[in-house]
């Protein structure tokens, strides 16, 4: 469905032709005054200059043939020169009903020219667990993945695991010193190696940060850690099949652990999977002559006439010829536009690894790895703060897990949810939908206490206001959810279907409908902002002004009580849309409403 908002752009620059004015003046916007009106047009302004005449003048030619229109129920040129307009009540209804009939979609179009985009979040490293820096990732990443699924492209999640460097050898290293006996140290072993691994993921857990604590303190031990991750990547058959275990017990542990965030990848891709490109991808950079030996090491210059700061080298290889993250993330790219041939690559990660992806993406696009066409994109997102604005931590200062995060909130959301129930008789559930109910709102309120801040801020990480049923919080948007259920179950149970009532809203009855009718037309259009600008912070922002709308709404109108049938039935035609709405931009976000809270 075309926008409201261009649809009444349309008729204003008709208008504005018709009087004698350059189409270009008939740009329509929001109210910044919703007190007067609700869209307006300040073109005459501009267009006063070119025409030589007061732009009231202008805005009185084009306000006289605007109020002609029926999709206006008013039109006022106000001094010096602004257009105010409101829309015709039939007209915002029938714009409603067509939205409902569009069960899918509820009105929001597809991009013309789906493409297929690769997302690369979450980039956690193997053998350790997902602590708190791990969640804006997670978060982030899977809306944008969502949100860009919906608008009709083929996305693919890469988790982009951290499983090639010092940590895999540190990790071989202690696990020899532990069981010498295993025949992955074996240099003879000829055989099959063992399916089972040879620890769990708590072993795993606890060997890597004491192998990491002794590589600090001694250097013989950080050697052979070091010759260890040499011999791995060299192709020593032993060691490759240690990381394989390594790889998964962990990831059946990273997965189980992303579940409960309601996040999933479709590809469970590491570094190590770009080791092979690596060879020909550096062969091909020094015959093109983009690769050259600086200080020892293979660099590519990537610094551009307009930078304003200094752009160092990519590098390649180190100078003993091993690779670094620069030389894994291009050979990524590598078998990315190989195997997927993506037009567009997001990265989301931590806003201060910027100058790093300049250097990546500008030597991806300058030696060919990417074509000229091909976006990246780097999303960087800010830190999430404990209430001391420093970086989040747990009590004794450490890094928190975010297995002990969400156990946390979902403990405080589960006796915040007995709590309501002792106060709300009529709410009978019993301990395991209670602790069922728990978890999603839990989730929503991590999830939209994140998503509500645009990606690139720092952002307080309060609990207590996160888990708020009031203000601009998860659980408040989920409440809305549950009421607007409640209230169609209750019509159901009067032996009515509420689904037959969809598509027969009619015009407004009174002010607090109109504005949650204005705010349900907003839908398509904040979407499709929401995709092209990478923004899900901007879907937050409309859900709760659509919560707020309704919420204005339910208290100012008796909903069931109301006598006249057909202003009932449009009330429940109204309720169900707002749902629908609610209910799909919750799901792009990541998460869901339980039927009753």
């Amino acid at each position: 469905m075309v926008k409201v908002i261009d649809l009444i752009s349309e008729e204003v620059v008709k208008a504005f032709v018709e009087a004698g004015y350059d189409s270009k003046y008939g740009k329509v916007t929001l109210s910044n005054r919703p007190d007067l009106c609700e869209y307006q047009c300040n073109g005459a302004m501009a267009a006063a200059k070119e025409y030589h005449c007061a732009p009231f003048m202008i805005a009185d030619k084009v306000a006289e043939r605007l109020a002609e229109n029926d999709m206006f129920s008013q039109v006022d040129s106000v001094k010096p020169g602004f257009l105010n307009m409101k829309l015709n009540n039939d007209y915002l209804a029938d714009y409603l009903n067509k939205m409902q009939k569009d069960e899918e979609r509820l009105g929001c179009d597809k991009v013309s020219n789906p493409s297929t985009i690769m997302v690369d979040y979450g980039g956690p490293n193997v053998a350790k667990p997902l602590h708190v820096g791990h969640l804006r990732s997670a978060v982030i990443g899977e809306s944008v993945k969502r949100l860009a699924k919906f608008m009709g492209n083929n996305v693919i999640g890469d988790v982009h695991l951290g499983d090639w460097g010092l940590q895999m050898g540190l990790i071989i290293t202690e696990l020899k010193l532990r069981k010498p006996e295993l025949v992955y140290f074996d240099d003879s072993y000829d055989g099959e190696y063992p399916t089972e691994p040879p620890f769990t993921i708590s072993e795993l857990e606890e060997i890597y940060p004491t192998a990491s604590g002794k590589s600090k303190e001694d250097p013989k031990y950080k050697e052979a850690a070091m010759q260890a991750t040499f011999e791995l990547q060299s192709g020593r058959k032993g060691y490759r099949a240690l990381l394989k275990h390594i790889l998964d017990v962990s990831v059946t542990d990273l997965k189980r652990n992303y579940e409960k965030l309601n996040v999933s990848f479709d590809l469970w891709k590491g570094e190590s999977d770009a080791q092979p490109y690596i060879p020909d991808m550096v062969k091909k950079m020094k015959e093109d002559g983009f690769a050259y030996i600086s200080d020892g090491a293979l660099v590519v210059d990537v610094k551009e006439e307009t930078d304003t700061k200094e752009v160092p080298p990519c590098m390649i290889l180190k100078s003993d010829g091993a690779s670094l993250y620069n030389t894994t993330d291009l050979a990524t790219m590598v078998w990315r536009m190989k195997d997927y041939n993506p037009s567009k690559l997001i990265y989301v990660v931590d806003k201060r690894q910027e100058l790093y992806f300049t250097q990546v993406f500008r030597c991806a696009k300058k030696t060919g790895i990417v074509g000229k066409d091909t976006e990246l994109k780097f999303l960087g997102f800010g830190t999430m703060n404990g209430k001391d604005g420093k970086p989040f931590k747990t009590r004794e200062g450490g890094v928190m897990r975010l297995e002990y995060l969400l156990k946390s909130i979902n403990e405080q959301m589960y006796n915040k949810i007995l709590e309501n129930k002792k106060n709300k008789e009529e709410i009978d559930f019993d301990e395991n939908e209670a602790k069922k109910v728990s978890e999603e709102v839990a989730l929503a309120a991590i999830k939209y206490g994140d998503l509500s801040n645009q990606a690139s801020k720092d952002y307080i990480f309060d609990i207590d206001r996160f888990i708020s049923f009031e203000g601009n919080t998860g659980p408040y948007i989920l409440y809305t959810i549950v009421r607007i259920k409640s209230i169609l179950a209750k019509y159901n149970a009067e032996q009515k279907d509420a689904k037959e009532c969809a598509t027969k809203i009619k015009g407004a009855h009174s002010k607090s409908e109109k504005d949650l009718m204005l705010a349900l037309v907003k839908f398509n259009a904040v979407m499709e902002n929401a995709y092209e600008e990478v923004a899900p912070h901007k879907i937050c922002a409309f859900i709760y002004e659509l919560a707020n709308a309704f919420n204005s709404f339910y208290h100012n109108n008796k909903i069931l009580a109301e006598e006249n049938e057909e202003i009932k039935t449009s009330y429940i035609a109204l309720l169900l849309l707002t749902k629908d709405v609610l209910e799909k931009c919750i799901d792009v976000l990541g998460f869901s409403a339980p039927e009753r809270m």
